[in-house]
């Protein structure tokens, strides 16, 4: 009997989900976005692809905001169109998530709506790559985009010079760089 209790408490200590630690990259990744918080950076298109034309020409601005050590919301106005935030948050595998969080007027799910993906290695201290989830891909497919079904987006952050978003797939490259040495200054409402 005594062996069936340990064998027991042995099984329901082992059914116990333990959150891997995350990386020292990713840690130090978190720390160069947390420090970012509270600030406004303006930013270009770098990428030449003709798609993009749009977002080249309109002002493009990142607010980074809603910080956390777990969890940090960036929302990214191009123009006067205020309806998306990069998400990036950790995750209950130990690693990294990035989702893309759009939003109509009122601020309700617009469109193809959290979508993105997860890190699947340590990455850098100054760059994570997010590969498409499972979820994403199951989106894009419903909401006629399977092209981006293989996405892949990048985040960089390299203090005290640029912030990036990138992203990649076959015949596609979008990035977007940010010049950290400039912040924007608030302006009181």
């Amino acid at each position: 009997m005594k062996q069936l209790a340990v064998l027991a408490a042995a099984f329901a200590l082992s059914a116990c989900a333990t959150v891997p630690a995350p990386a020292p990259q990713q840690d130090a990744f978190m720390a160069s976005l947390n420090a970012l918080c509270g600030q406004r950076f303006e930013g270009r298109v770098v990428s030449t692809d003709a798609a993009d034309a749009n977002f080249a020409r309109s002002r493009l601005v990142m607010h980074v905001r809603d910080c956390s050590p777990d969890e940090v919301r960036i929302p990214f106005h191009v123009g006067d169109d205020t309806s998306r935030t990069w998400v990036i948050s950790r995750n209950e595998e130990g690693g990294l998530t990035l989702k893309h969080d759009h939003r109509d007027p009122e601020g309700r799910p617009d469109g193809l709506h959290w979508y993105g993906g997860d890190t699947t290695s340590a990455g850098t201290a100054n760059r994570q790559e997010f590969p498409v989830d499972a979820f994403s891909i199951e989106l894009f497919t419903a909401g006629d985009a399977a092209v981006s079904t293989t996405n892949v987006w990048a985040v960089e952050v390299h203090p005290g010079r640029t912030f990036a978003y990138e992203l990649r797939r076959a015949n596609r490259h979008f990035r977007v760089e940010f010049d950290l040495t400039d912040p924007l200054i608030q302006v009181a409402r």
